[in-house]
């Protein structure tokens, strides 16, 4: 009985879509007011409900919304953004890939390629990248939580080629640049001649947990069209945030993707990372 209470008050905020009051909450629930505050404290204290701007309207908690994303598999993700992945390919002429932070590090989990495979494209492959040199590590390790950030920045900070930010002090000032403009580069960091861009797929309040990134030569991801792309993958982002939260495809059909200016369409050139 206790937990079936517990159950309801918890189904009841999160279709509300918006901050409950405890009042509100005791009325839809029916329960006794003693019983329902002493219900709200509890879930509170387990941190499963959230007091919104502590102005006692409760939302879905944090851990709740963890525990949710981390029993979503990696074929559920990959079927509610596919589409939307796919089809910034398509429009973009660039790959464009999926990332998750588990087990505090990143992997790459999906890849969409262009359609015109004659026109030359990069696949990054799939699995870890390092967290001080890759884009879509970068864009989730921008807006982690600082003492995650102290453990990259104290680690080893490999340097890969030339490009890499292998010390602490600009790899910090890197991270409050992307925080600042909403997405991460990667220019030659890790493969000489390859480029890429990301951002940060944010949900609810817990930070990223996903990213979003394009990758392309160098000779086409030029500094304009990396901040371009880059504010592009940021309003994909939050189309993918919506997808992997309600896994609703709907919600990010091929025309809620922004297409490119034409320009950007050329100077193809066959190249494949390994």
């Amino acid at each position: 009985m206790h937990l079936e209470r517990l159950i309801a008050i918890l189904e009841i905020v999160a279709i509300a879509g918006r901050g409950l009051t405890a009042a509100e909450v005791q009325k839809a629930t029916g329960l006794p007011r003693p019983t329902c505050y002493r219900l709200l404290q509890t879930l509170a204290k387990h941190r499963l409900i959230d007091d919104l701007d502590g102005s006692s309207h409760y939302v879905i908690g944090q851990r709740l919304i963890r525990i949710a994303l981390l029993g979503k598999s990696d074929i559920d993700v990959r079927r509610a953004c596919a589409p939307a992945l796919k089809a910034a390919a398509a429009k973009f002429g660039d790959t464009v890939f999926l990332a998750r932070f588990r087990s505090r590090q990143v992997e790459i989990i999906h890849v969409e390629t262009p359609d015109d495979a004659a026109g030359g494209f990069i696949h990054p492959g799939l699995g870890a990248r390092p967290m001080h040199a890759c884009s879509c590590s970068k864009a989730i390790a921008a807006f982690a939580e600082e003492i995650f950030q102290e453990e990259i920045l104290n680690g080893t900070l490999s340097a890969y080629t030339k490009y890499t930010k292998s010390t602490k002090a600009c790899l910090k000032a890197e991270f409050e640049q992307i925080a600042e403009q909403g997405y991460a580069e990667c220019h030659q960091e890790i493969d000489i001649g390859v480029s890429s861009v990301a951002a940060p797929v944010l949900i609810g309040h817990i930070g990223a947990s996903f990213s979003v990134g394009a990758v392309g030569p160098v000779r086409r991801f030029k500094p304009a069209y990396r901040k371009e792309i880059g504010e592009e993958l940021i309003q994909i982002a939050a189309k993918i945030s919506a997808a992997i939260q309600l896994c609703d495809v709907a919600q990010i059909q091929e025309a809620d993707i922004p297409l490119l200016k034409p320009a950007q369409q050329q100077e193809k050139q066959s190249l494949r990372q390994h």
